[in-house]
């Protein structure tokens, strides 16, 4: 289609639906009695979204490729598409703007909005609604499983509310891999036998996952963002993501045939050069909405019933799904907007440098940065266990490491991603999403992953020239937060340890990492370029 996108708007105008780029389900609750002679949908390709963090090149493409493509559905099966182009004339700086410029125009009676998964996004549509003069209905997602209002009764009165609790909530709720109002197998989750490595000699043949070469109309989106956006970091090269519907439904199949069967065994595994191994990378085009949690949950337990794969990959997958998914969406809209400016910890560093680059001599960051930026995915123990690991004890400020997340990966989200990154991983919010920090040394990283035997560091090493830097910040994170950390009984076992090393050591750690982190600088005024 071009810049220019010529659709009869009706006159008079009942409800303008405004869809956003994380909104691209044609099932959603905002279509519901949707007609073509009243109604029209509003769609903005806004600068300010492109720009509000610095972004991955592949980012951008995903998000306005797939936007286009959800334009081109609607507008096959009849609906009025009003759709704001980033690279027409006088398209709207913002989503806001883009709204108000649209009320003035079109007068419509009243806005109908789904709640975005952005904080800022939904409270600058309200404010925009309220300078327009014009009502707005705040329609809840049918997309999750458990209503946001269950959640907070769920989780309301309970002295301990852990992602474990409410994930059994959830099973319970929706029946998924029950028999008899028992977990099947026995147990609720088989982490025990979820966490295998790849032996020396490595995986092996993996299989290929499927790829989705660019259709015109995702071409020309990436030879835009090539000329728009010439500085923004990540690679274009060979793009190859699902973006459609379509493509989103033969992705599943293909992790559901191939790749779901290992899943489980392999799920915490690393190794170099590979950034999916046997994980399913349905993250991005679930979080966009082309594909629902339960269609996902559904196949997976089917392939279990039919025997395909076992009961720990399939309980595992599920997990992420219904568990995780579920629960920080729930902490995001039950803590926003205080959450945001959580930081217990007091970390005030900024993100070094290499986290941008790769430029760095840690063999394991240099390869998993290295992949984040070629494909704008790594898979969870990475972001968790090398990349948010490293800025948790280096002390980086956790709202920017947030916004580094949503700066480079694809399926970042801010309901998502500022639970996982600022909680989870720097635990920031003092223990409302993990009840005790993820922090370990190099000794973790060696023994799931290959990568230590070919870095110019010792894993086993915390002091002199050859000393892991995971391990040098390790013991320093320990020492920084003693007092902190003592009060927490899951971290008893850590700090005995902190406790049996001398305390010269000790100092010559903690002169180490501050020349560390000093040596690493930062480039976070990149973000808002």
């Amino acid at each position: 289609m071009s810049k220019a996108i010529s659709i009869k708007i009706p006159d008079p105008l009942r409800h303008l639906i405004v869809v956003c780029g994380d909104q691209l389900d044609i099932k959603s609750a905002v279509f519901e009695g949707f007609d073509p002679a009243q109604d029209a949908i509003l769609m903005t390709e806004a600068h300010e979204e492109a720009t509000y963090v610095w972004q991955h090149k592949r980012r951008l493409v995903f998000f306005f490729a797939a936007m286009r493509g959800f334009r081109d559905a609607l507008i096959e099966r009849g609906f009025s598409v009003l759709y704001n182009q980033i690279d027409a004339p006088e398209v709207p700086a913002s989503l806001a703007d883009g709204l108000v410029k649209a009320v003035e125009k079109h007068a419509p009676k009243e806005i109908i909005l789904a709640r975005p998964g952005d904080y800022r996004v939904l409270t600058a549509l309200e404010d925009a609604a309220r300078q327009a003069n014009t009502p707005m209905r705040l329609i809840e997602e049918t997309h999750f499983l458990i209503a946001l209002a269950d959640f907070n009764s769920f989780r309301e009165g309970r002295k301990r509310f852990i992602m474990e609790d409410f994930y059994r909530f959830v099973r319970r709720e929706t029946g998924y891999l029950m028999k008899d109002g028992k977990p099947l197998g026995g147990e609720w989750n088989y982490d025990k036998e979820n966490r295998a490595t790849f032996k020396k000699d490595g995986p092996g043949l993996l299989p290929r996952r499927e790829a989705f070469p660019p259709s015109d109309r995702t071409q020309t989106v990436i030879d835009l963002v090539a000329a728009r956006f010439p500085d923004a970091p990540g690679s274009l090269d060979n793009f190859d993501e699902p973006l459609t519907r379509e493509d989103a439904l033969r992705a599943l199949d293909d992790f559901i045939r191939n790749r779901l069967p290992e899943f489980g065994t392999y799920q915490d595994a690393m190794w170099e050069g590979d950034s999916t191994l046997y994980h399913s990378r349905l993250s991005a085009v679930m979080n966009v909405k082309l594909l629902n949690p339960r269609e996902v949950c559904d196949a997976a337990i089917a392939a279990y019933e039919k025997g395909h794969a076992p009961l720990n990959a399939v309980e595992g997958f599920v997990r992420q799904i219904i568990g995780w998914r579920e629960f920080t969406r729930g902490i995001y809209w039950a803590e926003m907007p205080e959450y945001a400016q959580m930081n217990a910890l007091d970390a005030k560093n900024d993100v070094p440098d290499f986290f941008w680059t790769g430029d760095t001599d840690m063999a394991c960051l240099r390869d998993a940065i290295g992949k984040l930026l070629k494909t704008g995915y790594a898979h969870h123990i990475e972001r968790l266990m090398l990349m948010g690991l490293y800025l948790q004890l280096y002390g980086a400020d956790p709202y920017k490491t947030h916004e580094w997340h949503m700066s480079l990966y694809l399926d970042a989200i801010d309901w998502v991603s500022l639970p996982n990154m600022l909680g989870m991983s720097q635990h920031a919010d003092d223990g409302i999403v993990g009840t005790k920090p993820y922090c370990a040394s190099g000794a973790y990283i060696s023994r799931m992953g290959h990568y230590c035997s070919d870095c110019r560091y010792n894993p086993k090493l915390s002091v002199g020239e050859e000393a892991c830097p995971f391990s040098v910040l390790y013991w320093d994170f320990l020492a920084r937060h003693e007092k902190k950390f003592s009060q927490n009984r899951r971290m008893a076992f850590q700090m005995k340890n902190l406790q049996r090393k001398d305390k010269s050591d000790i100092n010559e750690i903690r002169n180490h990492a501050k020349t560390l982190i000093k040596m690493q600088g930062s480039v976070s005024d990149l973000n808002n370029s």
